[in-house]
Parts: C-alpha cells; sequence; structure tokens
C-alpha cells in the first residue's frame, strides 16, 4: 500500500494519482528505451564503424541530391568521376546506390566540383 492509499483523498482525486502513476511510470520505460537505443546508435558510429548513408546522414543526403541533379546532362557523370579519380559505378553507390558514403577528401572535391559547376566553370575538362 502507499501513501495515497492510507491518506483520505477525494475519491476522483485518488483515480488521477494513479492515473499519473501510470503515467510517469509509462515515461520511465520510455525513457529507459530511448537511452538503449541511443546507445546502440553511438555504439554503431565508433570508430572502425562502416557508416552508411541514410536519416543519419542529412547533409550527405541533401549534397547527393544536388550532385544527381548535376549530372543529369549527358557525360557529366562521366566526368565528375574522370575528376574525382573513381570509377562511374563507384559514383554511382555514392550517389544512387545509398550502399557508400565517400570520405572527406572525396566529399570535399564533390563539393568543389559543384561550386565550379554553379559558377559555369567546369574542373574536370
Amino acid at each position: 500500500m502507499g501513501y495515497f492509499d492510507m491518506t483520505p483523498l477525494h475519491p476522483q482525486l485518488r483515480m488521477w494519482l494513479k492515473v499519473g502513476g501510470f503515467l510517469a511510470a509509462a515515461a520511465e520505460a520510455g525513457a529507459r528505451q530511448a537511452e538503449v537505443s541511443l546507445r546502440r546508435r553511438r555504439a554503431s558510429h565508433e570508430i572502425g564503424q562502416v557508416r552508411r548513408p541514410g536519416a543519419d546522414s542529412p547533409l550527405w543526403n541533401a549534397l547527393a541530391a544536388e550532385l544527381r541533379d548535376a549530372i543529369r546532362p549527358h557525360g557529366t557523370k562521366a566526368r565528375l568521376a574522370r575528376y574525382l579519380g573513381v570509377p562511374k559505378q563507384r559514383l554511382h553507390d555514392f550517389l544512387k546506390g545509398g550502399s557508400r558514403l565517400p570520405d572527406a577528401e572525396l566529399t570535399l572535391r564533390m563539393l568543389h566540383w559543384l561550386a565550379e559547376q554553379r559558377a559555369g566553370r567546369d574542373p574536370s575538362l
């Protein structure tokens, strides 16, 4: 028996206190579950773990979308791949396949290429 079960209270107030107790217990359980989930997510991004594109990489998703639009003209994808020094299939894996993320150097080169393209210059020529 809890404290509120022995103390004289209005019956409706007793019901709301029990509802509050249930809500508090549910909030604690949700917090524990969120903590476990967050711990797993952090562990998956530790050193040595492979990072995959997806919801956890929103900036990469935005850059990939911009690059996909920029490589639509015929031959542009091949020129970009040549500029980056990677095969066209690897570029496809980065931009459309969703199976890989480029390293920092390639990402910076992609940003540079996109900026130059938007300025009307093509560094891959």
